[in-house]
């Protein structure tokens, strides 16, 4: 899995590593198979819809301490954690 960011901690989890930095743009490669990271996603997980369950991104870079680009918008505006 990836993220894109624009801003991260000094220190990443051992299951998240910065895979390039051009312009500000942090793409950050997440090992989804790592224990550390399924014990992060059994604790954020939610239903986020009737019957569907799964991680808010926003919840994932909060607790990452990241500030993640939203592809949703026109623009790319960040989301402020």
């Amino acid at each position: 899995m990836k993220l894109y960011a624009t801003s991260i901690p000094q220190t990443l989890p051992s299951w998240a590593t910065v895979i390039s930095n051009d312009a500000g743009l942090m793409e950050i490669q997440i090992n989804d198979e790592d224990p550390g990271f399924h014990s992060i996603i059994e604790k954020l997980s939610t239903e986020i819809e009737p019957g569907i369950v799964g991680v808010k991104a926003s919840d994932l870079s909060q607790i990452l301490s990241i500030k993640m680009v939203d592809n949703n918008e026109e623009n790319h505006l960040e989301n402020e954690i």
